[in-house]
């Protein structure tokens, strides 16, 4: 069993997407090397940090409702599936992210957090953008 949770974290780590685990109140405890890169916060600056860390102020309400709706009522809205989103970079810029989310369960069922798997979609996000923006210039 130890070798399958080796394996495991050594999964997770080196993944290429950020996997952030937070437990039921939004306290980050799983921070990757991915989230380094991407959310540019050190694992010690992130780890034992709310997930307003990464949420930008203006979308804090609504993630923290469908948070807490979440974890009270053991489903998740988007039931995995991923939504674009926008997250907050160390550094204060904002970036769009492409996120899914799930919840984490102990063995007896109950939720413990919820884990969310995030990639940088900026780029084709600022293309879509730029090409809308010379159809509607060349209409």
């Amino acid at each position: 069993m130890q070798d399958i949770i080796s394996l495991s974290e050594q999964i997770v780590e080196h993944i290429a997407d950020a996997v952030v685990y937070a437990n039921r109140s939004g306290t980050i405890e799983r921070w990757n090397e991915a989230c380094v890169r991407l959310f540019g916060f050190s694992k010690p600056e992130a780890l034992g940090q709310n997930l307003d860390l990464i949420i930008p102020e203006h979308l804090r309400t609504a993630h923290w409702r469908a948070f807490e709706a979440a974890v009270r009522s053991g489903s998740a809205r988007l039931h995995g599936r991923a939504t674009l989103t926008r997250a907050l970079h160390k550094d204060g810029h904002k970036l769009y992210v492409e996120m899914s989310f799930a919840l984490v369960r102990g063995e007896q069922g109950a939720v413990l957090g919820s884990v969310a798997v995030a990639r940088d979609v900026t780029s084709r996000v600022e293309q879509q953008r730029l090409l809308r923006h010379r159809d509607d210039a060349g209409a």
